[in-house]
């Protein structure tokens, strides 16, 4: 994945960088999301990885996409499709996604509960994270009976294990050593 997310980088970064200097941000996120959902498409991934030639690939691929795609976002196919990289556009949307989030000092929250969250447990949640972080965040909750009591929170390489397995992990290893 590491991979995919190195060669994705530099397109992304690109495309991000000419969004903020055109104003044009939020269409640019669009016009990426659609691209990247006809890439995972089953024919168009067979395409994709065809000896076709680059020009007829972008060519068909913009094509496809129609009135979707601005001319810029057809020339960004254009590059990709020349240099191969088309099959990577899921992670070029991921990768200006995590920099449109940068920009707008927003997070995402991977929160495992044992138990639904009730909204008050939400919000006082948000808050907390808010106040740690300095940015908004945004709140991605899922449920994990496994973890018996308490939660998990995951945000970016942080990670808050607030949960009754992992404590009662913890205890085990302290008992044993």
């Amino acid at each position: 994945m590491s991979e995919v997310t190195t060669i994705a980088r530099p397109y992304a970064k690109a495309a991000f960088d000419f969004a903020v200097e055109q104003k044009a941000v939020d269409s640019w996120l669009s016009m990426l999301l659609f691209a990247a959902e006809v890439s995972k498409d089953d024919t168009v991934q067979q395409v994709i990885h065809s000896s076709m030639a680059p020009e007829q690939l972008a060519q068909l691929f913009n094509q496809i996409c129609g009135e979707q795609l601005n001319e810029q976002g057809q020339n960004l196919i254009r590059v990709m499709a020349e240099n191969g990289r088309l099959s990577v556009l899921p992670a070029v949307v991921a990768e200006f996604s995590a920099l449109k989030a940068e920009l707008d000092k927003e997070l995402e929250a991977q929160i495992t509960s044992a138990a639904a969250l009730s909204e008050a447990e939400k919000a006082k949640i948000q808050k907390s994270l808010e106040a740690r972080y300095q940015r908004t965040v945004r709140l991605n909750c899922q449920l994990d009976p496994s973890l018996m009591a308490g939660l998990v929170i995951k945000i970016g390489d942080d990670i808050i294990d607030a949960s009754v397995r992992s404590k009662l992990n913890r205890l085990a290893e302290a008992l044993q050593s």
